[in-house]
């Protein structure tokens, strides 16, 4: 006879579960680079020049190890999106996020790959793919995808 094991459940809110890992040399590149000076950067293949962000160790053509760290605008243009209707708790502030909030893949200048990201505009309903958006950074930033607040539409 099997035996019989207890679900637990796990909640957000005020309970604080520290831990560490090591988020290794590029995402940790990519990291202090939001932290400390507001700039996304990526990583470019050396052989077929395709550049990744956030930035990965292999090429995902090529199998070949990256090197170069790229600089990027923070402006590109949304490769596609959703617009939630249904609040969840962030689990990163532990608070009921609004509704109804757009999350995209968004596309960067100078970038092959895409960034998932919140997209800040009053009217979803409005929003198109192709539409140009920019980064809008925290004021107070501790190395995280989130010091990207959002990105803003910057032209219709």
């Amino acid at each position: 006879m099997a035996e019989k094991k207890e679900l637990l459940t796990v909640q957000s809110g005020e309970a604080e579960q520290p831990f560490n890992w090591a988020m290794g040399r590029y995402v940790s590149k990519f990291m202090t680079e939001l932290r400390d000076n507001k700039r996304i950067v990526g990583v470019r293949c050396p052989q077929c020049k395709k550049v990744y962000v956030p930035p990965r160790q292999v090429c995902a053509d090529c199998f070949l190890p990256m090197e170069e760290i790229v600089p990027l605008s923070g402006q590109g243009s949304i490769y596609c999106f959703t617009v939630l209707s249904f609040g969840f708790v962030d689990p990163d502030t532990g608070k009921q996020r609004p509704v109804p909030y757009t999350w995209a893949f968004i596309k960067l200048e100078g970038a092959d790959t895409c960034l998932p990201h919140f997209v800040d505009l009053a009217d979803p309903k409005k929003l198109k793919v192709g539409m140009r958006v920019e980064a809008v950074f925290e004021e107070q930033r501790r190395g995280h995808l989130l010091d990207i607040k959002h990105f803003k539409v910057i032209e219709g």
